[in-house]
């Protein structure tokens, strides 16, 4: 059975950080792209960044809207995608998805961000 379990989110002031984690089982996660998106209410879901799978070997790509501002990071030893955020914004609040693709895709079950003073 495969799982995607995120994990790290909060309430979060403006200009603070959070660290996500997506922890996953049953798959070969090396060889899985991860990626991290997000949806806000009535909003679309939206792709945030992308680390690739080897054999192409942890290539990242990110949205124009959180270039410079997140991280996204793989730990194949502990089947674990990480995404960190900083100058987190009141814009950035949304329940966050992580997804793991390669001939299939699965999704977790997300995990609530929210920015607020």
């Amino acid at each position: 059975q495969v799982q995607l379990v995120e994990s790290g989110g909060g309430l979060v002031q403006p200009g603070g950080s959070l660290r996500l984690s997506c922890a996953v089982s049953g798959i070969t996660f090396s060889s899985y792209g991860m990626s991290w998106y997000r949806q806000a209410p009535g909003k679309e879901r939206e792709f945030l960044a992308g680390i690739t799978g080897a054999p192409a070997g942890g290539r990242l790509n990110y949205a124009d809207s959180v270039t410079g501002r997140f991280t996204i990071s793989r730990d194949n030893a502990k089947n674990t995608v990480y995404l960190q955020m900083n100058s987190l914004k009141p814009e950035d609040t949304a329940v966050y998805y992580c997804k793991a693709s390669r001939w299939n895709t699965f999704w977790g079950q997300g995990t609530q961000v929210t920015v607020s003073s």
